[in-house]
């Protein structure tokens, strides 16, 4: 099981992901299909077996929930560093105790990661590196929280109202658009999506296209 928050560690995800790819193997499917962007260079390196992996060309989640490359880039030149909600999230995160917005930490990773600082660098400098990496939450004005065609319930406005008046943030609602998810399930595989051949695996690459297909030197087995 994939559990929320592990893109907050996209090593390990990687892994994990790979681990259910190889699991997938020998059992007649004719993709994988990984409902996944970029996220943090989780899914750079992930390789096809014998069977095509089938991703969208996203940088996050955030793109699969706007529906569209160019709605993200919109959103990224016009309102940089946005906090980002959702129905789904926002759910998930109480259930498991994870943090409240698309792509932050949770309070236990943070935790972890403060004490290997303390580890590596002394308790000072971990305090400041902390502080540091939290400072970013203060240049934030602006949060949203897409709505999708399942609506918003009233439970999640709520903890998003009560969030972001906490921050000093002003909350704005924005509809969603799940046509890339739609696409990738129904198997309309166009322009938004990468398919990867058997034996090959995904590499990032800068420029619009996200990701691409490469051939691998070596055929590793599990």
């Amino acid at each position: 099981m994939l559990t929320i928050g592990m893109h907050d560690h996209p090593h390990s995800l990687r892994e994990k992901i790979q681990k259910e790819i190889d699991a997938c193997e020998g059992l007649g499917y004719d993709a994988i299909l990984l409902v996944y962007g970029l996220c943090g260079r989780a899914t750079d390196g992930l390789m096809a077996r014998e069977t095509p992996l089938v991703i969208p060309r996203a940088h996050d989640c955030i793109t699969l929930l706007l529906g569209s490359r160019n709605a993200y880039l919109q959103q990224q030149n016009d309102h940089p560093g946005t906090y980002w909600y959702s129905q789904d999230y926002l759910e998930r995160s109480a259930r498991y105790g994870q943090s409240m917005a698309l792509g932050s930490a949770s309070s236990d990773d943070r935790q972890t990661l403060y004490n290997q600082y303390v580890e590596k660098y002394g308790r000072e400098n971990a305090d400041y590196l902390i502080e540091i990496m939290d400072s970013w939450q203060k240049h934030y004005e602006r949060a949203v929280l897409i709505e999708t065609e399942f609506g918003v319930s009233a439970e999640i406005l709520a903890r998003a109202k009560a969030h972001t008046e906490q921050q000093g943030w002003r909350l704005e609602k924005m509809p969603g658009d799940l046509r890339i998810v739609k696409k990738l399930i129904n198997g309309e595989w166009d322009q938004d999506f990468l398919i990867v051949p058997p034996r090959q695996r995904i590499q990032m690459q800068n420029d619009e296209d996200i990701i691409t297909a490469m051939g691998i030197s070596y055929y590793s087995d599990r």
